[in-house]
């Protein structure tokens, strides 16, 4: 919208503009005048819809319930979220450790008919035998000793939501017959009472370990298995989405930049080092390196030394002999110790004195379990 009027003052100006017009032009006016204002009311236009469409497309193809990427492997996982989260499947998410399974639990429950209501997690293998059983179906009040009030059960809070059970084969045979009740009936009973109540939720379970293999061991039942096994998701290792490494670090350092008030970015060949670098924890531990860069970094740089992952290991050099870990270690920590003791503990003197950051230097010393001499006074 573009106000002419031939009474112009500057309130009314910034009132038109408040309202939304894009321009303002008084009379008398000459064409040429009017083309430019037409002309740059349709680049803005033009312009605000490809920010528009670029942010849409950045959303839909990288982002998805924070589950960041555009590899092969998760786009086929966005795309199997989306058809199956409308549906009341039961889903199974499998995967190594830190993939980012309860993530994909919460988009399937975000994108299904059931997001307005809650979505409750476990984890089975934080909560013991005992306890597990009171916690998810409630117990009444006397049914053992301490339990001096009814109580409603997770299940229970999960009404017209999803129920999400992380680590669902750390469970015992004798839970999982209770589950598969619970699946079969949708009814739960209360410890202590025998009246059944009905459940209307979504159960979405998720483990590392391969439960076929479970089953064949005798340690997972074969029915629920099969239960729970209607919609499937294999979720792939950060090892085999490395294309999506650039995209989590920018997600994480935003977040983290945000979280920690700060503004630090990338040194030259940063990206570089953490696409090369393994990650056994997956997408946890990536998180957790980048945290630990921008939280330690020294200025408003992160350098390859913050992004070195010194945490595990040394890994074996390839036809070594079994004790050059050992070895390196060992002149390690004694290049470190000789280091401070040279500087009186001064960690920013030792570490430029070893050509490293403060921040890998730290690391290393926690790794090592070296504590820094007192600094002279």
């Amino acid at each position: 919208v573009i106000v002419m009027t031939a009474y112009g003052t500057i309130e009314s100006a910034v009132e038109a503009m408040r309202l939304g017009a894009h321009d303002y032009i008084q009379k008398p006016f000459t064409e040429q005048e009017l083309l430019m204002k037409v002309d740059r009311a349709l680049a803005k236009r033009r312009l605000a819809g490809q920010v528009q469409l670029l942010t849409s497309e950045f959303k839909e193809k990288y982002r998805f319930e924070n589950i960041i990427g555009r590899s092969e492997a998760i786009r086929a996982v966005l795309g199997r979220i989306i058809r199956v989260a409308p549906t009341d499947a039961t889903v199974l998410i499998t995967g190594e450790s830190g993939t980012g399974k309860e993530l994909v639990a919460k988009a399937i429950h975000a994108n299904s008919k059931r997001a307005d209501h809650a979505f409750v997690p476990v984890n089975c293998a934080a909560i013991t035998e005992t306890l597990l059983e009171s916690e998810l179906f409630g117990h009444a009040r006397g049914a053992f000793t301490g339990a001096v009030a009814a109580r409603k059960g997770l299940f229970e809070e999960a009404q017209g939501g999803t129920f999400f059970f992380d680590e669902i084969a750390e469970t015992s045979m004798q839970f999982q017959a209770k589950l598969l009740r619970l699946l079969e009936s949708n009814e739960v009973r209360r410890v202590g009472e025998n009246s059944p109540i009905t459940v209307d939720a979504r159960i979405v379970a998720a483990t590392n370990k391969d439960l076929r293999e479970a089953v064949a061991a005798k340690q997972f039942r074969e029915d629920l298995y099969y239960r729970l096994n209607v919609a499937r998701f294999l979720l792939p290792p950060l090892r085999e989405r490395k294309e999506d490494i650039p995209l989590l670090f920018e997600f994480f350092l935003d977040k983290y930049n945000k979280r920690h008030q700060k503004n630090v970015r990338p040194a030259d060949g940063v990206l570089e080092a953490l696409t090369k670098q393994e990650y056994p924890g997956n997408i946890r531990e990536f998180e957790n390196l980048i945290e630990q860069a921008v939280a330690l970094a020294a200025g408003d740089v992160i350098s390859i030394d913050d992004v070195v992952n010194v945490d595990g290991p040394p890994k074996r050099a390839k036809g070594a002999r079994g004790t050059l870990a050992s070895v390196v270690e060992a002149a390690e920590r004694d290049a470190i110790e000789q280091a401070l003791t040279e500087v009186d503990g001064n960690r920013e003197k030792a570490a430029e004195a070893l050509a490293i950051s403060p921040t890998t230097l730290w690391r290393k010393m926690t790794r090592l379990g070296i504590q820094a001499p007192t600094a002279k006074s």
